[in-house]
């Protein structure tokens, strides 16, 4: 048996070689029998045969969505807050060097008016004993009415006219303008300090007002 089919497929292809064309060999024809093009249209049209279903692909495509639309919205979130965490620490910086800035000017200021104050509500007596001479006594009178003439939003309104100055001229690259500034500066911002340093004179000359005094800057 194995020995005919043999002989047959030799015959065939002996004859194909000369050109002559032979009926269809059984070996070939149970191979054309065994064919079937459902086979072929299931594993080319839709590929159902080697990969998923439509349901399960069109599944796959829901979870690929879902998961760009999640990723995206961590992004805008760690985005947002990364923003609200810089202006929060920005904010922080700000009021420690603002404050850093104030709390010796808003100190003394507030102690040129209380001291003035004081020595002005005092029995004459009293101040007299306490200030041995009428000029200095006189001098003490003019600083608290030169000091009490400005409210507290006008003491604001320098300190904050001082700082807006001294930025300028930190930020001014041209020496002669840079200098035009500080000439203001030294002029408007300094007033508070002044007013300071002026106490501290008066009490120097009156050792009798004993005030702790905190001018440096």
């Amino acid at each position: 048996m194995d020995h005919s089919f043999a002989d047959e497929l030799y015959s065939e292809t002996l004859k194909l070689s000369n050109g002559e064309s032979a009926p269809m060999s059984s070996a070939n024809r149970e191979l054309h029998d065994s064919y079937d093009p459902k086979l072929d249209n299931l594993s080319h049209d839709d590929g159902s045969l080697w990969g998923s279903s439509p349901e399960e692909q069109n599944n796959l495509s829901d979870l690929d969505r879902e998961w760009n639309k999640r990723r995206d919205q961590f992004h805008t979130i760690g985005y947002r807050d990364g923003l609200i965490a810089g202006k929060e620490a920005s904010a922080q910086e700000g009021f420690n060097m603002g404050f850093k800035e104030s709390v010796l000017v808003g100190y003394n200021w507030g102690l040129v008016r209380g001291v003035t104050s004081a020595l002005t509500f005092l029995p004459d007596e009293l101040r007299e004993k306490l200030i041995k001479t009428q000029e200095e006594r006189q001098k003490f009178q003019s600083l608290y009415e030169t000091v009490h003439s400005l409210s507290t939003s006008d003491a604001m309104k320098l300190f904050h006219d001082s700082i807006m100055t001294k930025r300028s001229v930190e930020q001014s690259e041209s020496t002669e303008a840079s200098s035009e500034v500080e000439s203001l500066q030294d002029q408007s911002t300094n007033l508070l300090q002044n007013y300071s340093e002026e106490l501290k004179s008066l009490i120097i000359k009156s050792p009798a007002v004993e005030v702790n005094l905190v001018v440096d800057q």
